[in-house]
């Protein structure tokens, strides 16, 4: 059975914590999300995460063979073999799978702190990246929904909801800004959580209008701080990788040093191990 009717009620606490600084982030607002799970829905997000860290790992091979890493591109490669593979976890968690895959790419084979950046790497295979059991899920507005104080996100069962403990001026936070992302991360030991990145596109189009800086305005209840790191989704995502053994797609300078370092105590995401080819 799937859908509303197999729904489970839960509870979960919000944070808002809103940023400011250059232009380009300016109003990217992070909504923190703690999920207070019952078991039966532990295992049901659990069961979620491992089939979408295995779809990533379905996936790293043709990243690896063939130097493509754009989400577009990806897509095309691999779309219609992964849904086949992984019919239970339904077409948009693919492509959102997909798009898992694309984003860390960007990190380890893009950031030019990272071991294997391609510049560092040249003509020399690329490594595999192996996603770990408990990598963070992205969700899109497909996939989970906000409404009137009730949070309903996907699983492998059907619709899970949440009740919540939102204000009505944190939720409308998330549907007057454009979304960035979606990510579940956690683990059944610690406990899940969701973080909603948002943006005002609308105060940095009227600031970039202007020619200045956008006013230092927040939702009530948000933090503003400064500078920030960019947004997870603002890593570039035009690179196809290298064509060939002599041909780098390369990043440029401005593209690079718009990438944020991911994770814990360096470049390179926690959740995903790189293994160089022997």
């Amino acid at each position: 059975m799937s859908g509303w009717s197999c729904a489970l009620l839960g509870h979960c606490s919000v944070s808002v914590v809103g940023q400011s600084g250059t232009l380009i982030s300016y109003m990217n607002f992070s909504l923190r999300i703690s999920l207070d799970l019952s078991a039966a829905q532990t295992v049901q997000l659990q069961a979620l995460q491992q089939v979408f860290a295995e779809v990533c790992n379905a996936l790293a091979p043709t990243v690896q063979a063939t130097r493509v890493w754009n989400r577009v591109a990806l897509h095309h490669l691999a779309y219609r073999e992964l849904r086949a593979r992984f019919p239970a976890l339904g077409s948009q968690m693919v492509c959102n799978a997909i798009y898992a895959v694309s984003r860390t790419s960007r990190i380890v084979f893009q950031h030019p702190d990272s071991p294997f950046t391609l510049q560092r790497l040249g003509a020399a295979p690329l490594p595999l990246m192996q996603f770990a059991a408990d990598s963070p899920v992205y969700f899109d507005r497909h996939t989970l929904s906000l409404k009137n104080g009730l949070l309903s996100l996907y699983t492998l069962e059907g619709r899970m909801r949440f009740e919540q403990a939102l204000r009505p001026e944190d939720e409308a936070l998330f549907h007057a800004h454009k979304l960035r992302e979606m990510v579940l991360s956690g683990n059944a030991q610690a406990g899940y959580a969701l973080t909603l990145w948002l943006q005002d596109m609308g105060a940095a189009a009227e600031a970039e209008e202007e020619g200045r800086s956008a006013p230092q305005r927040r939702p009530r209840g948000a933090k503003l701080t400064g500078p920030p790191p960019l947004a997870p989704s603002s890593i570039p995502d035009g690179a196809t990788g290298v064509t060939g053994a002599a041909g780098a797609a390369g990043v440029d300078a401005a593209a690079a040093s718009a990438m944020p370092a991911d994770v814990s105590g360096g470049v390179l995401p926690d959740f995903v191990k790189v293994q160089p080819l022997q």
